[in-house]
């Protein structure tokens, strides 16, 4: 199994063997090749779009589609909200200086996120960028493959690959319910 080794030399198999007995060196690799998705640029597409400098927001109404890296949402409605500038911050700076990251977006109306082989949908959306954490409500489902989950809140961690997902807070109403198919990987919703 090893006889091919002797064509590397010793610093070639002192490399093999770090690379795959160290697990430093491959955490390291892993590092390098993750990538901060919260900065990662939002486009945005609507009907219509109205900006708001007081409250340092914008509305997007109808067919609203927003993407971000491998995150999809749409929604009848979508307001962004950008990272208060403190005074200070903005006196020290000139205008042409100024960026404004996004802070947090909300959504309504038949609400809809696509990432990679899940789909979820609701009534309402709160979507925080730095953290990448939506939190859906009303009426919420989520599909991967043919597998279903219901509640009335999902909170998902988008980077983390969690989801918590609840009933109302009252107690009262339908508990949380999940449809599991195994082996069901036809990517159709149930």
């Amino acid at each position: 199994m090893f006889a091919h080794l002797h064509k590397f030399g010793k610093v070639g198999i002192a490399t093999l063997a770090l690379m795959l007995f160290h697990p430093a060196f491959s955490q390291a690799e892993e590092a390098a090749k993750k990538i901060d998705l919260s900065k990662e640029p939002i486009h945005i597409e609507a009907d219509r779009m109205e900006s708001d400098q007081k409250t340092e927001s914008v509305l997007f109404v109808g067919n609203v589609e927003a993407h971000q890296a491998d995150l999809a949402i749409k929604a009848d409605r979508m307001t962004v909200f950008y990272q208060k500038v403190q005074p200070d911050a903005a006196a020290k700076t000139s205008a042409a200086e100024v960026t404004k990251d996004i802070d947090r977006l909300t959504a309504n109306g038949e609400v809809e996120i696509v990432k990679l082989q899940w789909t979820a949908t609701g009534d309402q959306l709160e979507y925080f960028s730095r953290e990448r954490k939506i939190i859906l409500t009303g009426n919420t489902k989520v599909w991967q493959d043919n597998n279903l989950v219901t509640g009335e809140r999902i909170v998902l961690y988008l980077d983390e690959g969690k989801s918590v997902v609840e009933r109302k807070n009252s107690g009262v109403g339908e508990r949380v319910k999940a449809f599991f198919y195994p082996d069901a990987k036809t990517g159709k919703k149930p």
